[in-house]
């Protein structure tokens, strides 16, 4: 691209452009008004002083630049910071690009009005008109460059805040602290949060399958991804998730994710097969304190311990069965796999083994005890 500093104008040149320097520049500000909706209001008061003031700093530094008086690079530093301004306020790259062209428009019609009654040659006149343009096209681009890197700078400020608010989320923090986080963020609180574990390396191509108000983590220290999915359907969530090696928590107030977190992680941590925790409320409920639970177990089953390894299993077995199916004789052995004789038969041992065993507490000891198969313990 050709650059201002190409074109030496001489000084009456330059002097009668100067003249007509500030009416050019407020035309300018009047055009980009009346053409480009955007400014409509944007450059009234303060802003308009400001942006009038811009536009007579650009095309001074051009005449500069043009006169072979040097300097210039305030304007591109003054564009670059409107291009980031355009941000904070609101406004696309379109806008500006809109107002730039209008700009340059009514610029090179002013400038020229005084160029040529100044002597100006026709060829240097064309000339002239070129870099005007180019001097423009540069102010734009570092306008662009303002824009872009304003835009990159608050979108991963924004991503720091969502991250830090799911982060507060999983450690319980106080309402206050999760207020302050999600204005922060600037995100809307759902009623409900559910919770997602899977693998780290699947949790950004999940995200981008749910809810936008999704917050996601892929960096935790044992290569797990979270998924904190607001006022998620259940059912379209475990169907989305088809494929992927999730487990999904309940759904709870979005103050207290954390709990959906905690079941989620408690549910991986099993040996069971789980991907639902609302499915495996049983199993969660039995292995919450583990400690009591074998406890339970070897209060319950004790009269068992005194059988060879063999026959303790197939009588808990048994007994897991009988009590499932209420004692439904055919339903017992349809489960088990053998002849109902062969039910009444180890029945017939429990029931020496377990002489309290129509007693509503044992019942409930016994459910409870072979409530997980014994490889859970």
């Amino acid at each position: 691209m050709r650059r201002a500093t190409e074109l030496a104008l001489d000084e009456k040149t330059v002097t009668a452009l100067r003249a007509v320097l500030r009416t050019t520049a407020d035309e300018v500000v009047r055009a980009i008004i009346d053409e480009v909706p955007s400014y409509a209001n944007a450059l009234s008061g303060r802003m308009g002083g400001t942006i009038r003031r811009a536009v007579r700093t650009a095309l001074g530094a051009y005449l500069d630049l043009a006169s072979g008086a040097g300097g210039g690079g305030g304007a591109g530093d003054a564009a670059y910071e409107l291009g980031r301004g355009e941000v904070r306020d609101g406004r696309s790259m379109d806008a500006l690009l809109s107002a730039y062209r209008v700009g340059a428009r009514v610029a090179w019609r002013g400038l020229a009005a005084g160029a040529v009654p100044a002597g100006l040659p026709a060829a240097e006149v064309a000339k002239f008109a070129e870099l005007t343009f180019a001097y423009i096209d540069e102010l734009s681009a570092a306008s662009a460059a303002g824009h872009a890197d304003e835009l990159a700078a608050r979108g991963l400020a924004h991503e720091r805040h969502l991250e830090q608010l799911a982060r507060d989320l999983m450690a319980g923090a106080s309402t206050e602290v999760l207020l302050a986080a999600a204005q922060r963020a600037g995100w809307q609180p759902p009623t409900t949060l559910t919770v997602v574990l899977l693998p780290a390396f699947q949790a950004r191509p999940a995200y981008r399958l749910l809810d936008p108000g999704t917050l996601v983590l892929d960096d935790l220290p044992d290569s797990t991804g979270v998924l904190l999915v607001p006022d998620a359907d259940r059912s379209h969530l475990l169907r989305q998730l088809i494929g992927r090696t999730a487990v999904v928590g309940p759904a709870r107030p979005w103050m207290r994710a954390t709990a959906s977190y905690a079941r989620a992680v408690r549910a991986r941590s099993l040996s069971l097969d789980i991907r639902d925790t609302e499915e495996h409320l049983a199993a969660l409920v039995l292995s919450a304190d583990p400690d009591a639970y074998a406890d339970l177990r070897a209060r319950a089953l004790a009269p068992l311990l005194a059988l060879p390894a063999t026959s303790a299993q197939k009588l808990e077995e048994t007994l897991r069965a009988w009590l499932l199916h209420q004692g439904r004789r055919e339903d017992v052995a349809a489960a088990l796999f053998v002849h109902p004789q062969t039910v009444r038969y180890r029945m017939g041992q429990l029931r020496d083994l377990f002489p309290d065993l129509g007693s509503p507490q044992r019942v409930l000891e016994l459910t409870l005890a072979v409530g997980l198969p014994p490889s859970a313990d």
